[in-house]
């Protein structure tokens, strides 16, 4: 009796030396996937600042966004939506390497966005201001960067509307399948700015901020969503009585069907939401927008989403459609698969067990795909963006099958929140 047991108990050392050790080699396997990625980036983003760096003007700034069809840099000046994330790209990729060099170059295009923190023209504030000075302050902690977040927040401010609980997304929304005109469309994409808000608050002490915020989620949730957790794109409001007008799309394949990025919009924007409240109607809603993703039947097997999720579906009945579309291509977005991937690796810390594994599993599924030769570009190819096969927006013709660089930003954050996790750090 006694030696069976002292054979059990050496069979069950065994068993745990062996998962233990898998468990480590897994690990270390992942952490090289992080490393490599981070590697390959810093080849890219310095081949693309050669470019950026010719472009670079004084005043506005020439800040890259995609490439055109000779594979020629396609540039923004300060004041379009996209231009905080090539400076975020350059924080993410600095904090892993210790490169001096892209901490330079973060620090010039960060602080040439210092007019932002006055801009009051469109909702963007957030992706403008926090990606890159966010960043910025977050790795030097610099007490300027701190204030102009708060301005910033001021300015993103005066777009709430408390009639309608909601901040205003542009400033005038004609559809592109008639010559309606509404004056307070609020996209999907504005609960992406709320993480600004939320930072000023807790830097300053002033709570209006937050205050915003949690109206414009709280508004956005009651309004936004269908009954399977599906989203619509823009939702128009009449600004004297708070009264929906209209539920629609800007850039999605019909205004009944689900933009694959807005529903990436909305699970990270939720997902954050919950972290900044504790409150759990926020962490439900998040739940159930990536329920939706994760489990489409529409979702390809490597994670990486059509443009619309309904757009190839066989028997979706549309709404009114662009007559500007060609869907006849099966087009993927890199950018809603990163956007996404980084919101699940941190809804998974938040979720209970069965959901956290999925999530996580998902999530990391995504970062392998974009990592393959099929979505990221070799050095000195696809204009020196790391990722390929985004789109902008099919009902415009704008931007399809393109580089964009807020695919390459929220890819790298998903690689900075999996590299953490991989640490056994919190993400927050």
């Amino acid at each position: 009796m006694y030696k069976k047991t002292i054979v059990i108990a050496l069979s069950f050392v065994i068993v745990f030396s062996a998962c233990v050790a898998k468990k480590q080699s897994q690990t270390a396997l992942a952490d090289e996937f992080v490393k490599e990625n981070f590697s390959h980036a810093s080849v890219m983003l310095k081949g693309l600042l050669k470019t950026a760096n010719e472009k670079f003007d004084a005043e506005r700034g020439a800040y890259p966004r995609t490439i055109n069809k000779e594979e020629k840099l396609v540039t923004t000046n300060m004041y379009d939506w996209t231009s905080g994330f090539f400076p975020g790209s350059l924080w993410y990729v600095y904090e892993h390497t210790k490169d001096e060099t892209l901490k330079a170059e973060a620090l010039k295009w960060t602080e040439k966005l210092e007019p932002l923190q006055t801009f009051t023209r469109h909702h963007d504030l957030g992706f403008m201001m926090y990606c890159s000075y966010g960043n910025a302050y977050r790795i030097t902690k610099n007490e300027k960067y701190k204030q102009l977040l708060i301005n910033g927040a001021k300015s993103l401010s005066t777009r709430f509307n408390e009639t309608t609980g909601s901040i205003k997304s542009w400033n005038v929304f004609r559809s592109w399948h008639n010559t309606d005109e509404f004056y307070f469309p609020v996209i999907i994409d504005n609960m992406m700015n709320l993480e600004m808000l939320f930072f000023a608050s807790k830097v300053s002490g002033d709570d209006h901020f937050r205050k915003i915020a949690i109206k414009h989620a709280e508004t956005t949730m009651q309004n936004h969503f269908r009954p399977d957790n599906s989203s619509y794109h823009v939702v128009c409001y009449d600004s004297t009585t708070g009264k929906v007008l209209t539920k629609q799309t800007a850039q999605g394949y019909a205004d009944n069907s689900t933009w694959s990025r807005g529903q990436a919009w909305a699970i990270y924007g939720f997902t954050m939401t919950y972290r900044e409240t504790g409150d759990p109607r926020f962490l439900n809603q998040a739940i159930g927008l990536a329920d939706y993703f994760v489990n489409n039947k529409n979702l390809p097997e490597d994670g990486i989403p059509y443009w619309d999720f309904n757009a190839y579906e066989q028997g979706f009945t549309p709404g009114a459609r662009s007559n500007a579309r060609n869907i006849s291509v099966l087009y993927r977005d890199a950018s809603a698969a990163a956007i996404t991937a980084s919101a699940l690796l941190e809804l998974s810390t938040y979720a209970d067990a069965s959901k956290s594994k999925q999530y996580k599993a998902m999530a990391v599924k995504i970062l392998r795909s974009l990592s393959s030769d099929a979505y990221r570009a070799k050095p000195g190819t696809n204009g020196n963006f790391i990722l390929k096969h985004c789109v902008g927006s099919i009902p415009h013709n704008s931007e399809i099958d393109v580089p964009l660089v807020y695919a390459d930003y929220y890819f790298l954050e998903a690689l900075h929140r999996y590299d953490k996790l991989l640490k056994g750090q919190k993400l927050f």
